[in-house]
């Protein structure tokens, strides 16, 4: 999700960028306007550092040529950029200009032009804050669906006592999630998220994998700690970071994942596991490199079935959704694992195509139930996942929740021939 922190001209600048990291740190894209009084106070360079994007200071960028009319609609595009506008600090004079139309700076410009929710953070004087006029056009904005974030009393840098002093960036944060429709939702869930490929050995070097990266199980790892649930990410080899304060269970093989879940299962409220299980193992692993000498024959075994296992297992109220990877007739093999595997629903990809889905930072899917289907669209995963995790709160029902990759075994029950997905993609690394 994408947010554009407006900076204005007050000693509370420096805040500002701490509420960058805060954002970000709600894995929010941010990019940040300052008008040339805030640049007094903080240098534009502070937030290009942090937000790695360019900061925008002015309707004219010098560095243009004459011919360019970029810069002169720039505001239009960031306006239709962001999803969210927030002005921290906002002081009396662009609480002002907000409220009676004038758009002199990039900053009011695009405070016209946007049609996304809009938050101030006042910082202030309390004598300028209890001024008639102050109060007069903070009503008007909020008339207008403004959010105002109160400022807090205390000390002020002016060395006055009263209101005044701008929110604390993480009260600003929150209040952007809000406005985001994305507040701890899941607050006093604990998650279990399973995430990446297994590894199955063939020798001390080689093994049967996949080629998962893990990016679709941290997103929603991370998607559903930054809404309030404590998560627990069981996770396969990846070279990803986990998220800063879940708790990382590492395995290697689909015994290990299997072991894992089942041990750390029932303590969880909901469980995502978005892990993409090796359908088969090795019958016979050799102690020692093999060689190269011509053509081999390896037998195989299936490894356990966890997400069956899980529905077996699973507890009164716990909800069971699962992941179902296609390259062909996804809607078709999604339904039947649906109904196959007993899970409440089936988020189905296809993984087909070239830049999307598995090791790729896109992925599209279809959300499925037994009575439902609704398509999500090419999209970052990590938007993806908190909008799996939207359609999984449209459910209201308390239980837990299992998300699982498509991980289909010889013994499976099939509905007829037709329905049982055959495609197994076994890489020998």
């Amino acid at each position: 999700m994408r947010v554009t922190v407006g900076v204005s001209g007050g000693i509370a600048a420096y805040k500002a960028a701490e509420l960058v990291r805060a954002l970000q740190r709600q894995a929010l894209e941010v990019h940040v306007v300052m008008t040339s009084s805030a640049r007094r106070f903080v240098q534009p360079l502070t937030f290009a550092a942090l937000t790695g994007h360019k900061v925008i200071t002015s309707l004219w960028d010098e560095t243009e040529s004459t011919t360019s009319d970029q810069s002169g609609i720039e505001h239009i595009g960031e306006a239709q950029w962001a999803e969210t506008l927030v002005v921290a600090p906002a002081t009396a004079n662009i609480l002002a200009k907000f409220a009676h139309g004038i758009a002199d700076d990039f900053l009011t410009t695009m405070y016209l032009a946007t049609t996304a929710p809009v938050l101030v953070a006042p910082a202030m004087n309390v004598n300028m804050w209890e001024h008639p006029a102050t109060q007069a056009n903070l009503e008007i904005l909020r008339q207008r669906g403004v959010r105002v974030i109160e400022p807090g009393t205390g000390e002020l840098a002016c060395g006055m006592v009263g209101a005044g002093r701008m929110a604390e960036p993480e009260a600003i944060a929150d209040a952007v999630l809000d406005a985001l429709g994305r507040r701890h939702d899941m607050a006093g869930e604990i998650v279990l998220v399973t995430a990446g490929g297994t590894r199955e050995a063939l020798d001390p070097v080689r093994f049967l994998g996949n080629r998962s990266s893990g990016k679709m199980g941290y997103a929603l790892a991370e998607a559903a700690q930054s809404r309030g649930a404590k998560v627990i990410l069981v996770s396969g080899p990846s070279a990803l970071h986990p998220p800063a304060h879940c708790e990382l269970v590492k395995v290697t093989t689909a015994e290990q994942m299997r072991n894992a879940v089942l041990e750390r299962m029932d303590e969880a409220t909901l469980v995502i596991k978005a892990a993409a299980v090796a359908d088969y193992r090795p019958v016979n692993v050799s102690e020692r490199k093999l060689k190269r000498t011509g053509p081999i024959t390896l037998e195989l075994a299936p490894t356990e079935d966890i997400l069956a296992e899980v529905v077996r297992r699973r507890k009164p109220g716990q909800l069971i959704v699962g992941f179902a990877a296609e390259t062909e007739n996804r809607m078709e093999n999604g339904r039947a694992k649906l109904l196959r595997k007993g899970a409440d629903a089936i988020v189905v990809n296809d993984v087909s195509g070239e830049g999307v889905g598995i090791d790729a930072e896109v992925n599209a899917a279809t959300f499925l139930t037994p009575s439902t289907a609704i398509e999500l669209p090419v999209m970052p995963k990590r938007k993806l996942a908190d909008r799996i995790l939207d359609e999984i709160q449209t459910l209201r029902r308390p239980r837990s929740l299992v998300v699982e990759m498509d991980e289909e075994t010889p013994q499976e029950r099939v509905l007829n021939e037709s329905d049982a997905p055959k495609k197994r993609e076994l890489i020998v690394e």
